[in-house]
């Protein structure tokens, strides 16, 4: 596994987060017990019952969204 972590927009499934040494947190900065995973899958569809987490909703619910990399505008000057 690479230093870099990765994020990969699955087409019609998840966003799938790769990395030796990374931390998950809850709105109150709590960390998310990972247990030792280098990889996890975080939910797109909205209909997981293990929010943030996907638990395949995305397949029962027919979820659609095909992703493309693409430029962000440039940063606006402060």
């Amino acid at each position: 596994m690479s230093d870099k972590t990765e994020i990969t927009c699955r087409n019609n499934g998840p966003l799938l987060i790769s990395g030796d040494n990374m931390a998950l947190k809850d709105a109150d900065g709590k960390e998310f017990g990972l247990g030792g995973r280098t990889t996890i899958a975080l939910c797109r569809c909205g209909q997981s019952e293990t929010k943030p987490f996907c638990d395949g909703a995305h397949a029962r619910t027919s979820f659609q969204s095909v992703l493309e990399a693409r430029d962000l505008p440039p940063k606006p000057q402060a």
